[in-house]
């Protein structure tokens, strides 16, 4: 290897050099990743992005890259990584770590919780290594890191605060990002509000940066989960046709095709530059303003300081606003808090106390026929999950949610429930003759979310607003779904598995959104728009679909440019300019379309 060669590689991978004996290699990092995919969910629970080998079933392709050790001798080798279901069974993540297409002496993927595991011993003689990463069973085998020591006994902390510091410090890399850039407006979060808000503010005239940390856009609509849009367009059909889905069935491959043309719309718009595979992962705040707004990427951990006078929150779990001291909700509150009582549901609507119940989050998987038979492995580690259940194709009811778990902090074991429901359930039902010839097609690993934090806003959009068809002065959201709110079905059918769920329907006609509910309360120069708006638990019901979050998005970019225009924060634009704001939002209307059924 030359020495331009090997200086790119430290740049490629953030690379730990201790006594120049030791060296660390981020795994997201490889820049032949193969089957194996980068998981970027549990940045903010498990320290870092990791490759995971998602192959349902059929081990994926090695992932692999090219090292040169600073020191010849012996290397000791760990991988940090975790058994995903520990039990009385095969760990379902197995794999193992080749140097040279040599494997290393121990499989991995066998402690629970996510800690280092030793691999094995490895001799250097100073030359360049290949390290692969060869899974063993298609089931999601894991690795966030691979380790490599000349001391046998080197400690290594498993995670948290101790691991963060750890890798901060051997990273070598200053405390802030060395490279910032200003916009007139940030929008972190790239599905459908996301998407429109950024369309509405550029061809306003502003510059906007737009943070995704995926490769492509959409959030729950893209091709990768999978879900067709539902709502109206409201005053917005113009901008949001540029980023809907057709209603293709639930996890159907044809979200690929709403995928190109979302890409390509959005890659037109010479004032937005996309930023896909960056996710935020700080806001800065001063006198209830955020001063910046710092991302990482995926798989670089190249780092940008983002800086604009207003900023969007359309991360969904509303980090933007988290950070930066935002007030917020989670969970059902009291039936009293609001009045939000139907009282043919009780306490599966709206509870006596409050508590931290949400609707729950989904995986989509598809099948197909084939020709002849097609096996699939055992997967007795998935039984304890699916039980007797069996079914060859899964959707929007296949979710889990339950009150001891956190869709945010928890979200990692909630994905790997939904995991072992689809796989458990599968293997069931291709237990029955007329299976057999079935074959899976696609099984999403990426969590669908319905509901985690609302950041909290002038107006609280609640169930009465909808019950009441109640208008508003700033009215710029419109909607005819029904409120739409699910429990699991376990917790009125006890044999029913927990992975299943129910939705509770109650239509009224139109209803309203104030522009209030989309700016928050307290932090001065932040807009929300999407399943983290202003609103209740009950609330959320209704427009919590992706055509009436993409009517906020646009509603805040259109907001966003006002604010540019007047130098004025979100709140002035209802206090002072709301004439001219609802006038430019009626100037968008265009003949209102059915909603997508």
């Amino acid at each position: 290897m030359n020495q331009f060669l090997f200086l790119f590689l430290l740049a490629l991978f953030p690379v730990t050099v201790f006594g120049q004996q030791d060296f660390l290699l981020e795994a997201e990092s490889f820049p032949t990743p193969g089957g194996w995919l980068t998981d970027q969910q549990f940045v903010e629970q498990m320290g870092s992005s990791y490759l995971i080998a998602h192959g349902s079933g059929q081990p994926v392709q090695d992932a692999s890259a090219e090292i040169k050790l600073p020191e010849k001798g012996l290397y000791h080798v760990w991988a940090r990584t975790k058994n995903w279901v520990p039990g009385n069974w095969e760990a379902p993540g197995r794999f193992l770590i080749e140097v040279n297409g040599k494997s290393l002496s121990n499989e991995l993927g066998l402690s629970p919780g996510w800690g280092w595991e030793y691999a094995g011993s490895i001799k250097n003689r100073g030359k360049t290594l290949r390290i692969s990463l060869r899974d063993l069973t298609g089931f999601d085998g894991r690795c966030d890191a691979i380790y490599f020591s000349q001391d046998r006994e080197a400690v290594l902390p498993d995670g948290g605060e101790a691991l963060a510091e750890w890798r901060k410090e051997k990273d070598g890399s200053p405390e802030a990002p060395e490279t910032n850039k200003a916009y007139d407006l940030v929008v972190t979060g790239g599905g459908i509000s996301g998407c429109a808000a950024a369309m509405a503010a550029a061809e306003r005239g502003l510059r906007v940066a737009l943070i995704h940390d995926r490769p492509v856009l959409g959030g729950n609509a893209s091709s990768e989960i999978r879900v067709h849009t539902l709502g109206i367009y409201g005053k917005f059909a113009r901008l949001l046709k540029l980023i809907d889905t057709e209603k293709y069935p639930n996890g159907h491959p044809d979200a690929i095709k709403d995928q190109q043309k979302r890409d390509d719309n959005m890659a037109s718009f010479p004032n937005i530059d996309l930023y896909l595979n960056w996710r935020a992962y700080d806001a800065v705040s001063a006198d209830n303003q955020i001063r910046h707004v710092d991302a990482r990427h995926t798989r670089t951990n190249e780092r940008i300081r983002f800086s604009a006078p207003l900023y969007v929150d359309a991360t969904g779990d509303g980090w933007i606003g988290y950070w930066a001291g935002a007030e917020f909700s989670y969970g059902r509150e009291s039936v009293d808090t609001y009045g939000e009582e139907w009282d043919k549901w009780g306490e599966v609507w709206s509870p006596e106390e409050a508590d931290n119940a949400v609707m729950g989050s989904s995986i989509l998987f598809q099948t197909r026929v084939a020709e002849k038979p097609v096996a699939f492995p055992e997967v007795p580690w998935a039984a304890p999950v699916a039980g007797e259940h069996a079914a060859v194709a899964g959707e929007w009811y296949w979710e889990f949610t339950r009150d001891d778990l956190h869709q945010i902090d928890d979200a990692e074991e909630i994905r790997d429930h939904l995991l072992r429901a689809i796989y458990g359930s599968y293997a069931n039902a291709k237990k029955l003759p007329e299976n057999a010839n079935y074959a899976i097609d696609w099984v999403g690993y990426l969590v669908g979310k319905r509901e985690s934090r609302r950041l909290v806003g002038d107006h609280i959009f609640t169930f009465n607003d909808v019950r009441n068809n109640t208008p508003f002065p700033d009215s710029v959201v419109q909607e005819i779904r029904a409120v739409d709110v699910h429990y699991q079905r376990n917790l009125l059918e006890e044999d029913t598995p927990d992975f299943l769920s129910e939705a509770l329907f109650y239509r009224n006609g139109v209803y309203f959104i104030p522009y209030r509910s989309l700016y928050s309360k307290n932090i001065s120069n932040l807009f929300m728009a999407g399943r983290n708006f202003s609103c209740s638990h009950i609330g959320l019901g209704g427009p919590r679909v992706m055509n009436t979050c993409g009517q906020m998005g646009a509603a805040v970019g259109f907001a966003a440019s006002l604010c540019k225009k007047y130098g004025v924060g979100p709140r002035a634009i209802y206090e002072v300019h709301l004439k001219e704001y609802m006038q430019l939002i009626e100037d968008q209307q265009e003949t209102q379309l059915p909603e997508k059924r």
